[in-house]
């Protein structure tokens, strides 16, 4: 029997702890950092790219603090079901990223939520990127924290319809499945 969700309220509540026991914990900064640099490798043709006007440079940081926000979000979530399917709620695709360049940071935050005793929640083939302005994980980060910015946390049906617009984009430039193949011949280039 699949686990009731609990009130916004109290999500609400348990995500603004968790929140603030990450960022005042003592290795937060290298945390944050540690996220932040792991931009070299943020190379998906899916996620971030979504977002209109994307640049690394300026997205980054306010990215990282609604990927902070959403797993703050799911903990609580688990806090008060002890669920893990439940604790994962629907997150926008744009967020979703942002969470695994921070999941990245392995021991970072694993010794950061274990001091605190927080359960980060995150196992991608169980993971919705379904996120709509509507729905329940919107209540919960509106009872947190407000509004959640529309730059980033982008209904699923917006991402879907700017992910056909991009797969046309790469497509035109040898890019095929949106960045899952290509038919560039680098041996080519190399000679020529």
């Amino acid at each position: 029997m699949p686990t009731q969700t609990p009130n916004p309220a109290h999500v609400a509540e348990g995500a603004i702890q968790v929140h603030h026991l990450i960022t005042t914990d003592h290795e937060y900064d290298a945390f944050r950092a540690a996220s932040l640099e792991y931009s070299e490798d943020w190379q998906c043709f899916t996620g971030f790219p979504v977002i209109s006007n994307w640049s690394l440079e300026e997205d980054a940081a306010p990215l990282f603090e609604e990927g902070l926000r959403a797993l703050s979000l799911k903990a609580a979530v688990h806090a008060l079901t002890g669920d893990d399917q439940a604790a994962e709620i629907s997150i926008a695709v744009p967020v979703d990223e942002m969470t695994h360049a921070m999941l990245a940071q392995a021991q970072l935050l694993r010794r950061i939520a274990e001091r605190h005793g927080i359960q980060i929640i995150h196992q991608t083939d169980q993971e919705h990127t379904d996120y709509v302005g509507t729905g329940y994980t919107a209540d919960c980060y509106r009872a947190a924290w407000g509004q959640p910015p529309a730059r980033y946390w982008l209904d699923h049906t917006e991402v879907l319809r700017r992910r056909e617009h991009l797969a046309g984009l790469y497509t035109s430039i040898g890019m095929g499945r949106s960045g899952r193949e290509h038919s560039i011949k680098f041996e080519e280039l190399a000679s020529a």
